[in-house]
């Protein structure tokens, strides 16, 4: 096949590939940058409704638990404690009343007494005692003061004696010092502080997990109302539809509503399907009849040659309503990138007015419909030859290269015409819309470009068109790179 090929001037050399993004055209990243900070920095911070729902119920249940637990130790906790301070008092009280009013031999008894069946130990105070202050927290230093109230100010209450731990109360007797010792766990469990720190743990991780299940019971029907009307909105109305039989009321409604929405969209994508098929099939009848005639009856050579030309156009027109009401449902399989893409400019580098360089490794296969992706190239080809003429020359050329990177390639079709203004880029796929303001005065559907983006949207591709820098519009397909476990059957790529 006799292709171009003329080596590519600097500004048509291939961009890199930066894998499967949005933007993989340098040129659409420098005009689009600006626009896309400015939205980065109005957008709100991304979080989803779900994640809402959670940090709100969770804060809720959190706070309630902290609300409640200080309700307890204002009310309860704190006043149990300053109880038992009083009785700690009072135990001293009574042993020290106890041991002033009994002789020695009682006193002994007395003293073995209370250690055996209140857990109670009386000893002497010696002045080189070493000992730690009950007052390392605000309720030990209350517990003392109290404590120190109903004895006197020469008590001293202490948490640790000769590295004994307990609670010390020293008391005085007829002028000797005595230790009282009892067990820590006659103030409340509370000032150790690691039983009530597990409960408070336990607590908020109850709180949270009960948290994720409220919100996901509550976030779960619009999750599946989101994923339904993504599947609706790219077509797929089978798998798009909801539980009728739902157990809350309001959501029965919505996934009834919804199901008849798709219901009637479904309906009316085939009904629009099946007239742009049946309108196209009766218009080819007659114009073939109106052709033949006009080839047998117009006398005038030049009169007929225009006649059939534009019968000719009208029949590509409805090629294209046919191509755009065509089943959405293709199978995928591995193609020779390069081979389809020489085969599809044959036809156009055998024209006089056009040029077409191919540069594409021979190796390089993609996921795809041949016939699919054939007619992609075809509208591509012919839209460049219908509005890319150089300004210059009158001649269009088209370079066509590809490149391939993470799993995806990366397909360029440009030529060299005078462009499409900036802010029209954006509407060249919409059907029978034709930029007719930025390039030439060529007629057509309006349909080329829209049956290409469609096309390659049912291979699992995507489509981007832009400007090249030296001039030119520039047409980027991404596809799925072939391999052995990729391809088979595609109903719809959702994006």
């Amino acid at each position: 096949m006799s292709v171009a090929t003329q080596p590519p001037d600097s500004a048509d050399s291939l961009l890199p590939v930066r894998g499967p993004v949005t933007q993989p055209d340098l040129l659409a990243d420098s005009m689009n940058a600006p626009l896309e900070a400015a939205a980065a920095r109005r957008r709100p911070l991304g979080i989803s409704l779900f994640w809402r729902t959670f940090l709100l119920l969770a804060l809720l249940l959190l706070g309630s638990s902290i609300g409640w637990y200080q309700m307890f130790r204002t009310l309860e906790y704190e006043p149990r404690v300053i109880d038992n301070a009083r009785q700690i008092a009072s135990l001293v009280n009574l042993s020290r009343a106890a041991l002033v009013h009994s002789d020695a031999i009682a006193r002994v008894s007395l003293i073995k007494t209370l250690a055996e069946q209140e857990k109670v130990r009386i000893a002497p105070r010696e002045p080189a005692d070493k000992f730690n202050l009950f007052n390392q927290t605000g309720l030990e230093r209350r517990m003392s003061a109290e404590i120190m109230a109903r004895l006197g100010p020469d008590t001293v209450v202490a948490s640790r004696v000769n590295d004994e731990p307990g609670l010390w109360v020293g008391f005085s007797i007829e002028g000797d010092s005595y230790w009282l010792l009892t067990e820590r766990s006659r103030v409340g469990a509370l000032l150790g502080g690691s039983a009530w720190l597990l409960w408070l743990a336990s607590l908020g991780a109850v709180s949270l997990i009960g948290a994720a299940l409220l919100a996901g019971f509550i976030n779960r029907p619009l999750k599946q109302l989101s994923i339904a009307a993504g599947r609706v909105r790219e077509g797929d109305y089978l798998r798009g539809r909801l539980d009728e039989s739902a157990r809350s009321s309001e959501i029965r409604e919505v996934n009834i509503g919804f199901n008849r929405m798709a219901d009637q969209l479904s309906k009316i994508e085939q009904d629009r399907a099946e007239m742009l098929a049946g309108i196209s099939h009766d218009l080819r009848t007659p114009l073939a009849r109106l052709r033949l005639e006009t080839e047998m009856s117009v006398p005038d050579l030049e009169a007929r040659q225009h006649m059939v030309a534009d019968i000719a156009q009208v029949d590509t027109i409805i090629d294209k309503f046919l191509d755009y009401a065509r089943p959405e449902q293709i199978a995928l399989q591995p193609l020779p990138l390069a081979e389809l893409t020489q085969a599809a400019a044959m036809p156009f580098t055998l024209r006089d007015d056009m040029q077409v360089q191919v540069d594409i490794p021979p190796e390089l296969r993609v996921l795809g419909d041949e016939v699919e992706l054939a007619r992609v190239l075809g509208n591509l080809l012919e839209n460049a030859r219908r509005y890319g003429q150089s300004p210059d020359t009158g001649i269009t050329r088209v370079r066509i290269a590809a490149t391939a990177r993470d799993n995806w390639v990366t397909l360029r079709v440009r030529d060299h015409g005078p462009g499409v203004a900036p802010e029209l880029l954006s509407s060249l796929t919409r059907p029978f819309f034709r930029g007719d303001s930025a390039r030439t005065s060529a007629t057509g559907a309006g349909l080329g470009l829209a049956i290409v983006a469609k096309m390659v949207h049912n291979m699992g591709g995507a489509l981007e068109l832009a400007n090249s820098p030296s001039g030119g519009l520039m047409a980027i397909i991404r596809l799925q790179q072939a391999s052995e476990q990729k391809h088979g059957l595609l109903p719809k790529k959702r994006r």
